[in-house]
């Protein structure tokens, strides 16, 4: 089990760069004390505590393999065997990676990347998203997996929003705002740890919505969010979207509807901009309403 799979299990995958550029492996990991952890960076006593309970938990089995009992303490089961999940995909894409690795020096671009893959892994981690893959200048992210939520499309809209505003604040070696194109599908997948063994395995979905999301970030405008349809269906009016029409995608079998999420709507009640404040007419009380008009006029 790598460092980067256990802090991905405890839900506090924005802390993998820190733990890498200070060489924690798991022998370390056991040794760490509440010093050593605000030392790396982890300023939030909540986030030190899950990380102390769970090294407690490691250090007392003495074996590597306890980070997935880790996990389980913290509320994430590892997945051993394919199952169906109605799940919402985000594809995270870099603008312009590649002139930017061709103007930088390869360690100054790692450091971009490492830059760029923390900030991504935080707000997915916040928003009840779980990372399942670095792909260079991409990310994936899964909302509905391993734990699955009611508001797992509202989550993951409210995390793409949230990382195309803060990359171009990020201060790096690129000298120069980061931009990003998130793309958010949501549909029925087939999700597990289907490729490879062992420490090598993924957590890889097989379904169009990946497809679909990959797709939709590349229609994408720098610092834009592209949702679909089964996406848009779920939110209500909690958001502000821009409908950008039907759209022939390469790879999906049938034009798909897109819209742009530019931001979140100022609503006073949740329960509203989920479900509409009209009411549904009443059919075939006829009666029943004249009689209640009889007598509110006797009143």
């Amino acid at each position: 089990m790598e460092i980067a799979d256990w802090l991905r299990g405890l839900g506090l995958s924005q802390y993998e760069a820190a733990f890498r550029e200070n060489s924690i492996d798991l022998e370390i990991l056991r040794k760490l004390t509440s010093e050593d952890i605000k030392d790396l960076g982890v300023a939030s006593v909540g986030h030190r505590r899950r990380l102390l309970a769970a090294i407690e938990e490691l250090s007392s089995t003495g074996l590597a393999t306890s980070a997935v009992a880790g996990s389980a303490a913290a509320g994430i089961a590892e997945a051993t065997s394919a199952e169906r999940r109605h799940l919402t995909v985000m594809i995270v894409d870099l603008v312009g990676s590649t002139a930017l690795a061709a103007r930088l020096d390869p360690e100054d671009m790692r450091d971009v990347l490492a830059a760029y893959h923390t900030c991504c892994a935080g707000l997915i981690a916040s928003n009840g998203g779980f990372v399942a893959k670095h792909m260079g200048d991409g990310v994936l992210a899964y909302f509905g997996y391993p734990q699955a939520h009611e508001q797992d499309a509202e989550y993951a809209v409210r995390a793409a929003l949230a990382i195309v505003a803060a990359a171009p604040k990020l201060n790096t070696a690129a000298a120069a705002p980061l931009h990003v194109r998130v793309g958010v599908a949501t549909g029925n997948v087939v999700v597990g740890d289907l490729l490879g063994s062992g420490g090598a395995q993924e957590r890889d979905v097989v379904g169009d919505t990946p497809n679909l999301a990959a797709r939709l970030q590349g229609i994408a405008e720098p610092d834009g969010v592209v949702i679909d349809e089964g996406t848009r269906e779920l939110l209500g009016a909690l958001f502000e979207l821009q409908d950008l029409g039907t759209r022939d995608l390469k790879g999906i079998a049938r034009p798909a509807r897109a819209w742009a999420a530019l931001g979140e709507n100022p609503v006073a009640s949740h329960f509203e901009a989920l479900h509409g404040t009209a009411l549904t007419p009443l059919v075939g009380r006829e009666d029943e309403c004249e009689l209640m008009l009889r007598r509110w006029a006797r009143a």
